[in-house]
C-alpha cells in the first residue's frame, strides 16, 4: 500500500452545511475563467492546469466514460478502475448465468490472472476540448430553413473531427451547447480490453433496491471494480495474452481522512441531459405525456418480472439488470412528477417567460427578432401532442417491453440480404454467424414464458391508452383474425415465432428462408410498428424543426436579456464538473437528515425476508466485532454520505474529490426531494449521494479479502 501523509495548510473559513451549491455542470477549460475564485474560497487547493490540460497530466486524464452510459476513474498505476454496482452489473451478471453466482456471492480477484474478460465493454478518455463554434456558425445564417441549417452543421462537423483525427487512432466529436448557438469539438481515446476485478454481492452493492432508489439516508455500496488493459504498446488494443495493464497519465490518489460538514467536494463526470432551460410548455409535456406514459406501461412489465424473479433464482438472475434499468427511470418519473407539483416549477418557469415577454416587447428590435418565440414553443407542443405521446408508448411496449419484437428487428439486415439474390455467400455467412452470437447472449437472459406474459399485458396495455384509429396495423391483424383475443394471438406468436427460442432460431439460421421470416409474427409487429413509428415521424418533422428553431432563438435570447449572468450548458454526456460542499438537510416540517450514515444503519434495516435487505453473514460478523481496519471513522463504519453537487444520470460511478483532487467517494444517486432537479436546481434540498470511499475499502480489504487491490493504489491519509 502506498501511504502518504499530507499536511496543507488551508486558509479557507470551513463553510457549513447549509451553504448553497454552485449551481452549474461546468466544461473544464472555462474552469479558470468562471469558477475558479469560487471554488478556491470553497476549499479548492488545485490549480486549473491540474484539473484539465491538454499537455500534462491533470485530474481529467482519470476520468473514463465507463461503457455506454456511466463515469469511472482510474485509481491505480497499473489501470484499476472503480465504477458503480449498478454500472458493472450487465457485465456481473453476464459472469452469473453458468455455474458462478458472482451477482449473489460476489467476486474479488486476488491477482490479475483472476480478472474476467468483458466482451464489448471499453472504457473512453478525454484528450482535448476545443470550442469550434466561430468555424460552424459561419457557415450558416438565421434565414435558412432548420433542416438545412442542421444538415451543413452535420456535415461540417463530420469534417472537423476527420481533420481533427487524422493520423491517430482516436475518434472526435462535434456537439451543440445552449441549444445549437455554441460548438465544442471533444477527442477522445477507447479501449476495449477492460476485465472485472471486484463485484461485491449485490446485497451490498444494491442493498436497498428499489425501495431505497433516490431515497436518503442511504445504505448501499454501490461500487464496482475493473481493469483496463492496453497492448504491450500503450495502445488500445483487442483482448490478447500479450496486453498489459494500462499505464494511466494520471490516476487518483485515495484519502482515508474522512469527510466533514461543510468540507468542499467536486465532481467530474459525464452527466447525461438536463434541460434547465426548458420553457412551461415543455414541462407540461413531461408532467403530462412523458412521465405518465413511462410509469403507466413500465409498472406492469414490472410487477410480471418482480414476480416470476420472486419465484425463480435462475430467471432473478437473467432479469436483475433489465428490471433495474426499468424500475430506475420509472420511480424517477414518479418522483419528477411529484417534484414539479411541489416546487411550482411550471409557476417558476412561466414567471420566467413573462419577464421574458416584457424584454422582448420593450424595444421594437427585439420583438421583430424574438417576438414570435413564445408563441412558437407554445404550439409547437400542442401540435406534437397526440404524435409524440404515441411514439412513446410504441418504443416502451414493443421495442424496450417485448422483448420477442425487439430482438426480431435483428435480422432486418438478413432480410435484405435474402431479398437481394446477387448477395455474396461470404457476406450472407457472415451476417448469419453475427446473429447466432447475438442470440446467444439475447437467450441467455431470455425467459419465455415471462415474456409472453409482459406481451400480453403490454399489447392490452397499450390498446387502453391509444385510439383504434392511431394503432399499428398489427392490431387491426388482432381484432379480424383473432376476434380482439389478444391471449390467443399471443399464444400464437409465442408458438410460431422462430424467435421464440434459441434452438429455434438457430434451426432457421441453418437454413435462412425469406418466406419464413415474412411469415414469421414478431416480424409482423416489428414491421407494423415501424409503419406507424415511420408515419408519426413524418409528422413530428416539421413540427420538430420549429420547436428546434424556437429553443433556439428563446436561448440565444435569454442570454442577451442576462448579459451579467453565467450560462452554464445543459448535460449532454460530455465531461462536466460540479462543486460544492458535504452538508445535511432539512426535506419537509420536523425533518432532518444528517450528512452520512453508518454500518449500524444497514443492521437496523435488516430483513432477511425481503431481498432488498438481505445482509452477508460475513458482513454481520464484521460488524459485531467492529472489525473496520484502516477504514473506521472512531468507532463506527461510514457508508454513504450527501453533498450539494450538481449531477444527473450518467454521473453514475463519477469520483466525488475533496480539495485536494483524492478520491473520497462514488456518486450514485440523487435525493427524492429534489426530483425534478433536470428542470430546475433546488439549491436548498438538491443532493447527491454518494458512497464513502472507505466502506469501499473496507469491503474490498476486510469482507473480499483483496488487500492485492488496497497495496496497488496511492492511500493517503
Amino acid at each position: 500500500m502506498k501511504r502518504f501523509i499530507l499536511s496543507l495548510s488551508v486558509a479557507a473559513i470551513l463553510l457549513s452545511g447549509s451553504l448553497k451549491a454552485d449551481e452549474g455542470m461546468w466544461l473544464l477549460p472555462l474552469i479558470e475563467k468562471l469558477n475558479y475564485t469560487a471554488m478556491q474560497e470553497m476549499g479548492l487547493q488545485l490549480t486549473p492546469e491540474q484539473i484539465y490540460s491538454i499537455n500534462n497530466s491533470s485530474l481529467k486524464d482519470a476520468i473514463v466514460i465507463f461503457g455506454g452510459g456511466c463515469t469511472g476513474e482510474i485509481v491505480s498505476e497499473e489501470g484499476l478502475i472503480l465504477t458503480n454496482h449498478h454500472c458493472g452489473n450487465d457485465y456481473i451478471q453476464n459472469h452469473s448465468l453458468g455455474e458462478n453466482d458472482y451477482l449473489n456471492d460476489g467476486f474479488f480477484a486476488k491477482s490479475k490472472e483472476d480478472e474476467l474478460l468483458n466482451p464489448g465493454l471499453t472504457v473512453t478518455f478525454l484528450k482535448s476540448i476545443q470550442d469550434v463554434t466561430s468555424e460552424i456558425l459561419e457557415r450558416v445564417n438565421d434565414n435558412m430553413p432548420e433542416s438545412e441549417r442542421a444538415n451543413i452543421i452535420r456535415n461540417y462537423s463530420i469534417e472537423l473531427g476527420r481533420k481533427a483525427i487524422e493520423g491517430t487512432h482516436y475518434r472526435a466529436s462535434v456537439r451543440p451547447f445552449y441549444n445549437n448557438n455554441q460548438y465544442y469539438l471533444f477527442v477522445y481515446e477507447t479501449y476495449l480490453d477492460v476485465r472485472l476485478v471486484v463485484a461485491p454481492p449485490q446485497s451490498i452493492g444494491n442493498f436497498g433496491d428499489e425501495t431505497d432508489n433516490w431515497m436518503w439516508p442511504r445504505h448501499t455500496g454501490d461500487f464496482s471494480m475493473f481493469r483496463v488493459y492496453s497492448g504491450p504498446d500503450g495502445k488500445p488494443a483487442e483482448y490478447s495474452e500479450e496486453n498489459i495493464p494500462l499505464k494511466p497519465k494520471h490516476h487518483l490518489p485515495v484519502s482515508l481522512k474522512g469527510i466533514e460538514k461543510g468540507d468542499f467536494t467536486m465532481i467530474l463526470g459525464y452527466p447525461g441531459s438536463t434541460e434547465r432551460y426548458i420553457s412551461s410548455w415543455g414541462v407540461k409535456e413531461i408532467l403530462e405525456i412523458t412521465n405518465p406514459n413511462r410509469v403507466a406501461i413500465r409498472e406492469v412489465r414490472q410487477a410480471i418480472m418482480k414476480e416470476d424473479m420472486a419465484a425463480d433464482p435462475k430467471i432473478a438472475n437473467m432479469y436483475s439488470t433489465k428490471y433495474q434499468r426499468s424500475s430506475n427511470y420509472w420511480k424517477y418519473s414518479i418522483g419528477q412528477n411529484k417534484g414539479i407539483k411541489n416546487l411550482d416549477v411550471v409557476g417558476k418557469k412561466e414567471a420566467e417567460e413573462k419577464a421574458f415577454s416584457e424584454w422582448v416587447n420593450s424595444q421594437p428590435k427585439r420583438k421583430s427578432e424574438y417576438g414570435n418565440v413564445l408563441s412558437e414553443l407554445e404550439e409547437s407542443y400542442a401540435e406534437r401532442k397526440s404524435a409524440q405521446s404515441n411514439r412513446q408508448l410504441l418504443s416502451e411496449v414493443f421495442l424496450r417491453g417485448i422483448e420477442i419484437v425487439s430482438f426480431s428487428h435483428q435480422v432486418l439486415n438478413l432480410n435484405k440480404m435474402l431479398i437481394d439474390e446477387s448477395t455474396p455467400a461470404e457476406n450472407l455467412n457472415r451476417e448469419i454467424e453475427r446473429l447466432r452470437k447475438t442470440a446467444h447472449s439475447f437467450y441467455s437472459e431470455f425467459n419465455l414464458e415471462t415474456d409472453k406474459k409482459i406481451a400480453l399485458a403490454l399489447m392490452e396495455k397499450y390498446a387502453e391508452m391509444v385510439l383504434p384509429e392511431e394503432r399499428p396495423d398489427i392490431y387491426k391483424h388482432i381484432e379480424t383474425r383473432y376476434k380482439g383475443n389478444y391471449k390467443k394471438f399471443t399464444d400464437a406468436l409465442y408458438d410460431k415465432s422462430v424467435f421464440a427460442t434459441e434452438s429455434g432460431f438457430n434451426a432457421f439460421l441453418d437454413s435462412p428462408s425469406l418466406k419464413v421470416l415474412m411469415n414469421d409474427p414478431a416480424v409482423k409487429i416489428d414491421a407494423s410498428v415501424n409503419s406507424k413509428n415511420a408515419e408519426l415521424s413524418e409528422i413530428l418533422r416539421s413540427v420538430n424543426e420549429k420547436l428546434e428553431r424556437a429553443k433556439r432563438y428563446y436561448m440565444k435570447a435569454r442570454m442577451e436579456m442576462n448579459v451579467d449572468k453565467v450560462f452554464y450548458p445543459n448535460a449532454n454526456s460530455t465531461m462536466r464538473l460540479t462543486y460544492g460542499t458535504v452538508g445535511d438537510y432539512s426535506p419537509s416540517d420536523a425533518v432532518h437528515y444528517k450528512h452520512y450514515t453508518t454500518l449500524k444503519g444497514i443492521m437496523e434495516k435488516e430483513n432477511p425476508d425481503n431481498f432488498e435487505f438481505v445482509v452477508p453473514e460475513k458482513l454481520k460478523e464484521l460488524y459485531e466485532k467492529k472489525d473496520y481496519g484502516l477504514y473506521a471513522e472512531k468507532d463506527y463504519m461510514p457508508v454513504c454520505f450527501i453533498t450539494n453537487n450538481d449531477i444527473t444520470g450518467g454521473n453514475s460511478g463519477s469520483p466525488i474529490l475533496n480539495g485536494n483532487g483524492e478520491l473520497i467517494g462514488l456518486a450514485f444517486d440523487g435525493n427524492w426531494e429534489a426530483m425534478s432537479g433536470d428542470i430546475i436546481f433546488e439549491h436548498d434540498i438538491q443532493k447527491t449521494i454518494g458512497v464513502d470511499i472507505r466502506y469501499v475499502l473496507f469491503v474490498i480489504d476486510k469482507f473480499g479479502e483483496a488487500g492485492n487491490l488496497i497495496e496497488e493504489m496511492t492511500i493517503v491519509d
